[in-house]
């Protein structure tokens, strides 16, 4: 379902969303970037940044200490 897979697992605050915004750059509109994250504060993060960037925040979910994002890029 992803066009691409950012590996953010043990990377804490800002830098998954900055690793993110760049792997962003590299998709074209209506791409999906799955994003891992270990980090807790991901969560609000993601939701926040696709808010202020217009991407769509399709999926969060949670399996065990590991968070998955599905970002659209808009």
């Amino acid at each position: 379902m992803a066009d691409q897979t950012l590996d953010a697992k043990g990377l804490n605050c800002p830098l998954p969303i900055l690793r993110a915004k760049k792997a962003l750059k590299s998709l074209d509109s209506n791409q999906v970037l799955q994003i891992l994250a270990t980090d807790p504060g991901a969560v609000k993060d993601f939701e926040a940044f696709c808010r202020t960037t217009g991407n769509t925040l399709m999926k969060t979910s949670q399996d065990g200490d590991v968070y998955e994002f599905l970002i659209k890029k808009t």
